[in-house]
């Protein structure tokens, strides 16, 4: 079955925002009493086998630190995952080992997906890996190169002239042939095993990231901004920091461009809505539709939401790069995200609804690095 269409709304935001005007928020503090079950703990033993495995970079910048009003600021850095200049590869390849290790014949598969970047390179490098093909199917909006970098590994690409929705459409047809196995980063009715699969191999990142603040002394985070596009990484964070057995853990942001910002408008709306997806360099996150497993997870769980337009996408891209950090646009989102929440006009409301003090530890998931997404680097 393709993926329905949720309940549309039509409404995007502008990408212009007057000096001094509230960001585009939502906040529910009540997040932090849900509760839900865990990932299972062999996603990490899983990855740990892996040759190319090593916990990725928590760097910590005091400049942000200050910068915010808060007391420490960490960056998850994901521009070298797997051998992958973003962190999907850790969900696609424990989503193809369990597809592969549950299918009842040895004859070799090929692995269909679609992408708006990241995920279709993680996708063609396993497949590689492993000796199988792959047919990426990539929305339009893709930088050419990320594109080229998904040839590279093998895959043939089948360019789509619509936005990632038409993309996982196309694909989810394509994969109806014999001997081909969809390995989508989405969910929708009647399609949900390996989307779930693929949202528990995003735990073994924080797990990291709660072994690497023990480390450094900073203990549990107090708030963390995750760049969303269908939502399948705050899926993973929310079942992560909510499944502790007990009411707390971090306030969990939602960062999304205001070209294409499902999740904002859908915790609004109190439903999963469709909003028409824009033009935007944060390309990974450029989605109209919020998978149908991360939807109800992130209506409970989720404490904030905002969106950032480019150009702050593309300044925090340029800040982080003078800090030592490698980050693509929707990586650099999550520091544009916590900068429209914690600073500028009605912070102190933001920074209440979130909880925060002055002494409070920030993590920020930068997704991905420069070479995922080279927006804006020309």
């Amino acid at each position: 079955m393709t993926p329905a269409p949720a309940t549309e709304s039509r409404a995007t935001p502008s990408d212009t925002t007057a000096p001094g005007t509230p960001p585009a928020w939502y906040a529910r503090p009540a997040a932090r009493e849900w509760t839900c079950a865990p990932a299972p703990a062999e996603v990490r033993a899983f990855h740990i086998t892996l040759p190319e495995y090593a916990p990725t970079p928590l760097t910590e910048l005091p400049l942000l630190a200050a910068e915010l009003g808060v007391g420490r600021v960490f960056v998850k850095d994901e521009s070298a995952r797997l051998g992958l200049p973003a962190f999907k590869a850790l969900g696609a390849s424990w989503a193809v080992h369990r597809v592969l290790a549950e299918r009842a014949s040895d004859t070799p598969v090929e692995l269909v997906t679609a992408t708006d970047g990241n995920h279709g390179r993680a996708v063609a490098r396993i497949a590689r890996r492993l000796g199988l093909r792959a047919h990426v199917f990539v929305s339009q909006g893709v930088h050419p190169g990320a594109a080229a970098a998904i040839e590279g590994e093998g895959a043939r690409v089948t360019r789509v002239a619509g936005d990632y929705d038409r993309a996982v459409r196309e694909a989810a047809a394509a994969a109806r042939a014999e001997g081909s196995v969809l390995v989508q980063d989405t969910a929708w009715d009647g399609y949900e095993e390996v989307p779930a699969r693929i949202v528990e191999g995003y735990s073994t990142l924080f797990a990291e990231v709660d072994g690497q603040l023990a480390d450094g002394g900073a203990g549990a985070p107090d708030l963390m901004a995750v760049p969303v596009g269908v939502g399948s990484l705050a899926q993973a964070a929310v079942t992560h920091y909510r499944s502790r057995g007990v009411h707390g853990g971090p306030a969990l942001l939602a960062v999304e461009p205001t070209e294409a910002a499902p999740a904002l408008a859908s915790l609004t709306r109190g439903e999963s809505v469709t909003v028409a997806a824009g033009e935007t360099v944060m390309a990974g996150l450029n989605c109209g539709t919020l998978s149908g497993l991360a939807w109800p997870v992130l209506r409970d769980g989720l404490d904030a939401a905002v969106t950032v337009p480019d150009a702050e996408a593309l300044a925090a891209v340029r800040d982080l790069a003078a800090l030592g950090v490698s980050s693509g646009p929707c990586g650099a989102a999550a520091l544009a995200g916590a900068r429209a929440a914690l600073t500028g006009a009605g912070a102190g409301g933001r920074r209440a609804e979130l909880g925060l003090g002055a002494g409070a530890t920030v993590v920020l998931l930068s997704t991905e690095g420069r070479e995922a997404n080279p927006h804006g680097a020309e």
